[in-house]
């Protein structure tokens, strides 16, 4: 058939056709397929694991709930949105370790004392925080107000290993990195709990949740499960 008068024909050819490329293109296929078929096993151990933690782990967590309603009467749990996997909000569940107030107090708290608002403002933590309970503090230094997110993670809101689920305003301290970083699900510990948590810059936390992500496999999940037991019991990082 005659070509239209005045067009004309661009060659294009096939990336697959050029050599070299065909190496390439499949080690890239199988590297998608691997951490696919990874994410699968990744989220059948968290469902396991998870589920396994909560029937043991049952009679502990009554005693705790029983605790922190015991001290003033009001829910043991605290739901708080988030942003988990891909930016997508939902309510991580912890033991609650703060006053029912906590908004109002800390407001009150950064309007009168200038140092606290450059801390909040550079790490989204305090050293002194008012809002937490004398039983919260304890709660925090064991990890223990953060047992109630396995049920985060059989809902697949979280993993077990994975970055910390931050909240909205927290996007802007990981700039670029917030994509990448959260291209997995969050997780209950993480490269960042073992790495000295609190005791880190917050620019430190964003390096190693994109180290995480970048480099995620199931040997390493694993390797961030064990350190995570001495990590805890050595309290490193907590407040």
């Amino acid at each position: 058939m005659p070509r239209p008068k005045g067009q004309t024909t661009v060659f294009r050819p096939a990336l697959t056709s050029q050599p070299g490329f065909e190496p390439i293109l499949n080690a890239l296929t199988l590297r998608g397929l691997e951490r696919r078929l990874g994410m699968a096993v990744k989220r059948s151990i968290d469902v396991a694991v998870a589920g396994s933690a909560l029937l043991l782990l049952l009679p502990l967590l009554a005693l705790v709930a029983a605790t922190v309603w015991m001290g003033d009467g009001k829910s043991p749990i605290f739901r708080h949105t988030r942003l988990g996997r891909n930016g997508r909000p939902f309510g991580c569940l912890k033991f609650r370790t703060m006053v029912v107030d906590a908004e109002a107090a800390l407001a009150a708290h950064l309007a009168t004392n200038p140092a606290a608002r450059v801390e909040w403002a550079a790490t989204h933590k305090l050293t002194d925080d008012p809002r937490v309970t004398a039983l919260g503090r304890v709660l925090r230094k064991t990890s223990l107000d953060e047992l109630p997110q396995l049920v985060n993670v059989l809902r697949g809101d979280m993993s077990l290993v994975g970055p910390r689920p931050i909240v909205q305003a927290e996007v802007a301290h990981y700039g670029a990195a917030f994509t990448p970083c959260f291209s997995v699900p969050p997780g209950v510990t993480g490269l960042w709990q073992v790495s000295g948590r609190s005791d880190t810059t917050y620019e430190e936390r964003v390096a190693l949740d994109l180290d995480y992500a970048a480099h995620w496999s199931l040997k390493r999940d694993l390797i961030i499960l064990v350190r995570t037991v001495p990590a805890v019991f050595a309290q490193r990082g907590s407040r």
